[in-house]
């Protein structure tokens, strides 16, 4: 595949950024859960956190707070709500995959770069400055009022940009968040970055690269 999009919209927490729930989670649970619960906890949390984001918009610390609860309920621990707020805060802290700086700042010489969050407006510049590269635009669920994986929150971005699916690359570590949902939106051109978050299925219609790093050859850079 090699594809000049008008855009490459892109994922950011995952796929950018490091995403640090299950890490936190760890650190968090690993003295009130014995190692094999407490993977599965953190299984559980990712779970709850995706079953929250399907229906109507609300804020994304309540979404995080929620996941919590839902996930102490189920494996019998106390959940604290103060505990549920450090998730929140901690987001803005996080910084990019090592592999994402350097092919980003090239690619964003040539082609407008996009980010699609489920973050708050109030967090996600502060990860999108420590990517060190200029982005044209930066959409979030709050704005869209709809989370990923809702069409919604796809056409909010689209229709944003004054573009349809056919202009755009959408770049993912997410095939349940993002390349499901781009593909029943006609985003034909989409690339999976296969961090491990989610299961491979090619019936997506992607390119798999392994990191942002293959990501300029697939747009001719």
């Amino acid at each position: 595949m090699t594809f000049r999009p008008k855009y490459i919209t892109f994922d950011c927490y995952g796929t950018l950024i490091r995403f640090r729930m299950g890490d936190t989670a760890r650190a968090m649970y690993a003295d009130r859960l014995p190692p094999e619960q407490l993977e599965r906890f953190v299984h559980d949390f990712n779970a709850y956190r995706l079953d929250e984001v399907m229906g109507d918009w609300k804020p994304y610390v309540d979404i995080l707070k929620s996941a919590l609860e839902r996930t102490c309920k189920r494996h019998g621990v106390k959940y604290l709500e103060e505990e549920g707020q450090k998730y929140y805060d901690l987001v803005p802290t996080w910084g990019p995959n090592p592999d994402v700086p350097e092919p980003l700042a090239r690619i964003a010489k040539e082609i407008p770069l996009v980010i699609l969050s489920n973050a708050a407006n109030e967090q996600i510049m502060t990860n999108v400055e420590k990517l060190g590269a200029p982005f044209h635009a930066v959409y979030t669920a709050e704005q869209a009022q709809a989370y990923k994986p809702r069409l919604q929150a796809f056409e909010y971005m689209l229709d944003q940009l004054g573009c349809g699916p056919e202009d755009i690359l959408h770049v993912s570590s997410s095939l349940r968040y993002d390349l499901m949902s781009a593909d029943d939106l006609g985003i034909k051109n989409k690339v999976f970055v296969n961090r491990g978050h989610d299961p491979a299925c090619a019936a997506y219609n992607y390119t798999e690269i392994k990191d942002i790093g293959g990501l300029p050859a697939l747009v001719g850079l």
